[in-house]
């Protein structure tokens, strides 16, 4: 790992005291946002854990095993066996619902393919969930395509939401020709008259599911997804509408399911409740309407606890998966009881909770950027500061009583912080105009660097009750540049665009204790390429505890949860492409208990080139003529030319990312 800037090292934020493993997963509430599934050793090197039957797997092992088979890093690493067991823990969560509140029909699953349309999670999924009759969801023409192929066993339940144009319904009635358990699901009301129109064309009698807008507004980032200002779901003035052109033609028995989403993310089980019961009057009422419906679809939802808090925060909620499973399996029994009606199969379209947790981007620490701070006071710079300008003397005054007083109030932290930054101006006011010399001016920096950190030491250990917002952003001010191997915009689109929080957790070395204040930056350009806000237990979110990298070599970064709606989203900021990725499986009769199913090189040059329309071959030719001029002109000699060009086309089979 090759140091990008050098400098001296930034304090330990506290004086090292006893630490130990559950020190460090509370420090990053490691036990609260895994679901279980991830946890550290007595080493102190972060593990994916299963069964009580497999021993858990050491993350580092897998990327050293990644190493060893060629590939570089940043690599996603996809535990398999986490996305088989949160298919389990869902159908088993609301297996043990149905037995306990006496409810008298059955729960179908359906994956929502755009969460996470890889083939392998895709397969996954349907795989453990054949036992349960799990289905999927799609919601373009593309999905569709994909989708449709899975449907081997003619009973596995496929739901088409978003809107459809004639060529996406025509697949749709064709498939239920053949006689598969395929629904379109009408969003707007001009969709329903085109279903209408090519069933009797092509001779096929429809069978559908209609989504609702419910009053009930879901809660989270995404609460607009229900409610009134939702842009999907029929309004009930038009459900009798369709109800009345249904019965004119004799085809009630065409409604099989009703719908209703309140987002990707319900932070608030309330809200769910809510939503069903509204759901339920309206099923009682069409079935008392003589209408068959057979299905109580809610949607998406089901949520993951990102920041670890258990609470209705935008990264976080306020339930188990048994609770979800439990408000709707409970709501749907006692309403459809009070209404006089039989129960509906439930259906939920859950892809984040089944997706999320089992993804784990691996980055890499390239080198640090930290504060230069004024650590032992030898002769030369106590000479300087002794001879030099009076406002080096002033700034190291201030240091000097920062560093001995004791105790000092929050007015005179801050009186001490405005002093150093005027004196900072100063000097490269004195400076720009030719008066300190260019040494006389780094003193000063390393002086302003130490007089902040002097005074955030003191808040850390007085903690007082007020600060002002100058004091209280110290912290963030002095955070260590962690610049790591890979792109947020990339990898974790939804930080940068939404401001989601991913836990971020050190492979291995947690049996010691992090010091270091850290803000992580990607490789792009771009001064928004940064991790603004970590999964912590600490008050400030702003930064992250890591350890000195000069000490920890090499440095592995896990981000974790990013199996949902990450790998699809992502942007090609500076042309960086999607990372290796490699799928594992745990196998306690391999050496280090897991083996690598597949391995998948990440997006080359020449491909990311290619997605804006610069290609290899012109390149190349465009390079040669460059290098031929400059051989002809005697710039270059010929061997040298050839050498360059060799190693300019070696660039686009490479990586995009650092090797």
């Amino acid at each position: 790992m090759a140091e990008l800037t050098h400098s001296s090292a930034s304090p330990p934020v506290a004086e090292a005291t006893k630490w130990s493993v559950a020190d460090a997963e509370q420090l990053y509430n490691i036990d609260r946002w895994s679901a279980g599934f991830f946890g550290l050793s007595d080493d102190g090197d972060v593990v994916v854990r299963g069964t009580d039957a497999v021993p858990p797997v050491v993350i580092k092992s897998v990327v050293e095993q990644v190493k060893r088979q060629g590939m570089s890093l940043p690599v996603l690493i996809r535990f398999q066996d986490i996305i088989a067991g949160r298919v389990r823990q869902l159908n088993e969560s609301f297996a043990a619902a149905i037995d306990e509140f006496g409810y008298q029909n059955v729960y179908r699953g359906v994956y929502p393919i755009k969460v996470n349309q890889l083939h392998e999670v895709v397969d996954e999924i349907l795989d453990a969930g054949k036992e349960f009759d799990m289905g999927i969801e799609v919601g373009s023409k593309t999905e569709l395509v994909a989708g449709i192929a899975h449907l081997e066993d003619d009973d596995t339940l496929l739901l088409s939401n978003g809107y459809k144009d004639d060529t996406m319904i025509d697949m749709l009635l064709a498939a239920q020709k053949l006689g598969k358990n395929v629904l379109p699901i009408i969003e707007k009301y001009d969709e329903f008259t085109r279903i209408l129109a090519r069933s009797n064309d092509l001779g096929i009698k429809p069978a559908f599911g209609v989504r609702i807008r419910v009053k009930q507004s879901g809660s989270g980032r995404w609460a607009e997804s229900g409610g009134d200002r939702s842009k999907f779901g029929i309004s009930l003035p038009r459900l009798l509408d369709m109800l009345a052109e249904l019965e004119e033609r004799g085809l009630t028995d065409a409604f099989r399911l009703l719908h209703f989403h309140l987002g990707s993310q319900i932070s608030d089980i309330q809200a769910l409740r809510k939503a069903v019961r509204e759901m339920c009057q309206i099923y009682a009422a069409l079935r008392r309407k003589g209408v068959p419906v057979e299905f109580i679809d809610v949607g998406g939802g089901l949520g993951v606890d990102y920041d670890g808090t258990l609470g209705a925060t935008e990264d976080g909620i306020n339930y188990s998966m048994q609770e979800y499973a439990n408000a709707i399996v409970e709501s749907a029994r006692t309403q459809c009881d009070r209404e006089g009606v039989p129960h509906p199969v439930l259906v939920s379209e859950s892809g984040r909770a089944l997706t999320a947790h089992h993804s784990v981007l691996v980055v890499e620490v390239l080198g640090t950027n930290r504060k230069d701070f004024l650590e032992d006071l030898d002769i030369d710079i106590a000479s300087r500061i002794a001879d030099g300008h009076d406002v080096i003397r002033n700034m190291h005054g201030i240091y000097e009583w920062m560093r001995d007083i004791e105790q000092p109030k929050p007015s005179q932290l801050l009186e001490a912080l405005h002093d150093a930054l005027a004196k900072r101006d100063e000097v490269e006011q004195l400076f720009g105009f030719g008066y300190l010399s260019l040494e006389d001016r780094a003193l000063g920096e390393r002086l302003y660097w130490s007089i902040c950190r002097a005074i955030n030491n003191h808040i850390e250990r007085d903690r007082p009750d007020w600060l002002p917002d100058e004091l209280d952003q110290l912290d963030d001010h002095l955070a260590d540049l962690y610049m790591c191997d890979f792109s947020v915009f990339q990898s974790a689109l939804d930080h940068w665009a939404i401001g989601q929080r991913f836990p971020v957790v050190p492979l291995s070395g947690l049996d010691v204790q992090p010091n270091q204040r850290a803000v992580l930056v990607d490789l792009t350009c771009d001064s928004d390429g940064k991790v603004k806000s970590y999964v912590t237990s600490e008050a400030d979110d702003s930064y992250l505890l890591l350890h000195n990298t000069e000490q920890h070599n090499p440095y592995y970064l896990g981000f974790f949860l990013m199996g949902a709606y990450q790998d699809i989203m992502g942007d090609a900021h500076n042309l960086f492409g999607r990372p290796n990725e490699v799928h594992v499986y745990a196998d306690p009769d391999e050496p280090d208990g897991f083996y690598i199913e597949k391995s998948i090189p990440g997006t080359s040059v020449s491909v990311m080139l290619e997605f804006v329309q610069y290609f290899a071959e012109d390149l190349r030719r465009r390079m040669e003529k460059i290098v031929r001029a400059k051989v002809r002109d005697g710039v270059i000699k010929k061997r040298e030319g050839v050498d360059l060009l060799e190693s300019y086309g070696r660039f686009f089979s490479s990586s995009t990312y650092l090797e």
